[in-house]
């Protein structure tokens, strides 16, 4: 008998990155940002829902997700995030001299593990990069 619930054995766990569209920022820097994202997340979770980072582990490499969105996307999804209670990792280039001038820069937002339910209503509204 179903109860209505979706639990986490009901889908997929997924890391989400969510790459700053609006930088020019060269495929490299892309897979470097959504790489931080992912970790970033994923250690978020390891503390705030152990639980959940464990399952996640379990079926390594597991699946990841790449999007993509404008700063206020970003601001706006981890401002969701927070509320929701999913481990989240906002993505803050240094300022290395190569990049952005030397000037610490949002570049992209990392999220989950997380199944498509709970974040359908943040991630909607991005496309895949």
């Amino acid at each position: 008998m179903s109860t209505g619930k979706t639990s986490f054995q009901d889908d997929v766990l997924r890391l989400y990155a969510v790459i700053r569209n609006d930088l020019g920022m060269e495929k490299g820097k892309c897979a470097a940002m959504a790489g931080h994202g992912f970790l970033g997340s994923f250690l978020q979770a390891q503390s705030l829902t152990p639980e959940v980072a464990s399952l996640y582990s379990s079926d390594l490499p597991g699946t990841k997700i790449c999007l993509s969105a404008d700063l206020a996307g970003i601001e706006r999804a981890q401002a969701e995030l927070q509320e929701a209670g999913i481990p989240h990792y906002l993505v803050v280039d240094e300022g290395c001299p190569n990049f952005f001038g030397g000037q610490p820069i949002i570049t992209a937002l990392g999220f989950g593990p997380a199944i498509r339910e709970q974040v359908k209503p943040i991630t909607k509204r991005f496309n895949l990069l």
